[in-house]
């Protein structure tokens, strides 16, 4: 039996500071809603996620349960394991350790949703759920490379799924619904096309990356490129140390995020800010306090203030604040930078 290769660490990353945030934020709290990374390629966007995957803990699951049900948490397993505790069945717990699940670009509605079969149901009167990639992905990371190439019908499936933490399946009058808790992260590059404004703006975080333009930096990348594919056993074990304790503060942070609480301030902050942008709808407004709530728990802070709703505002905002069809979202990100600092320079 070969021995898996190594994963290049998420620590060892140089740069693209936004990027590994909007990720850990993600993981956290994994109802923001996914991130959007979009930029040129070869700047670490499939490497950084992988990286992720990696750096978490084993997953404690129900045994041979095709959605990966979380173990304990019977409130929100899905109809088989349900049904197999309810008979009496002794379940059994699994640990697993978490994936990178991949769609590819040719993937159907059935291959995504999964789907019912109606002969098994009016023959036994039973519903048959055939899992698909959604049922995969409870619980690990879902990764669509070039998502700006998925055709729209597909994207909103997706992105309804990450916001509510479930899949409903629904044919001929038969429903089905399973959990479908995952971290979605897409990319794209904008030189291919983009994403629909009503389907960027359901991403709940954006980041634009671009190669290092530091000189220092770059020879960085490069140094720990080489380093890594010449011994990676050796490399990784330069940052255990800074893997581990990076995975602990995920779990401390994932382990707080029932505990915090938001107040009016933290609420009337996030308003303003979509208010003073002119963001349609609430989404923004949610996803402000959604990843505030996550970056307060990463850095270990007892409630949640103002200032983390600032922190996160340079994520959540800049896809939301198109004005007219013909107007790139990146004009805007220095204005809202100079408004920030300007509202809000006590915080």
């Amino acid at each position: 039996m070969t021995k898996e290769r190594p994963v290049y660490p998420f620590t060892a990353i140089v740069g693209q500071e936004e990027m590994k945030e909007a990720l850990l934020l993600n993981v956290i709290n994994p109802l923001i809603g996914g991130v959007l990374i979009r930029g040129e390629k070869g700047t670490a966007k499939s490497t950084a996620v992988r990286a992720l995957a990696d750096l978490l803990p084993k997953r404690s699951v129900v045994a041979n349960c095709p959605c990966g049900c979380t173990w304990g948490d019977w409130d929100h397993a899905c109809p088989m394991c349900i049904e197999r505790k309810d008979t009496g069945e002794e379940l059994e717990e699994a640990l697993v350790a978490m994936r990178v699940i991949e769609l590819p670009l040719s993937s159907t509605e059935d291959r995504v949703a999964g789907t019912l079969d109606m002969e098994h149901a009016l023959r036994t009167g039973k519903k048959k759920f055939e899992p698909g990639v959604l049922a995969k992905a409870n619980g690990n990371i879902l990764y669509v490379d070039e998502v700006n190439l998925l055709d729209d019908h597909l994207v909103d499936l997706l992105l309804d799924a990450a916001a509510m933490g479930t899949n409903f399946v629904e044919r001929e009058g038969v429903s089905f619904a399973h959990p479908a808790r995952f971290t979605l992260v897409g990319t794209m590059n904008p030189e291919e096309g983009d994403l629909r404004p009503q389907l960027l703006d359901r991403f709940g975080l954006l980041v634009d990356v671009k190669a290092e333009q530091d000189t220092r930096q770059r020879m960085e990348v490069i140094r720990r490129r080489i380093a890594f594919e010449r011994d990676p056993q050796e490399f990784c074990e330069e940052y255990r140390g800074e893997q581990e304790k990076l995975r602990n503060e995920i779990l401390l942070a994932q382990s707080r995020m029932g505990e915090l609480d938001f107040n009016d301030e933290v609420l009337r902050t996030a308003v303003e800010i979509s208010l003073h942008l002119g963001v349609d709808g609430h989404r923004a407004d949610l996803t402000l306090v959604k990843a505030a709530l996550a970056s307060a728990a990463l850095r270990g802070r007892e409630k949640v203030g103002r200032e983390d709703v600032v922190r996160v505002s340079h994520l959540v905002l800049p896809h939301r604040m198109r004005r007219n069809p013909f107007q790139d979202s990146k004009l805007d990100t220095k204005e809202l930078g100079e408004w920030l600092q300007e509202r809000f320079q006590s915080a």
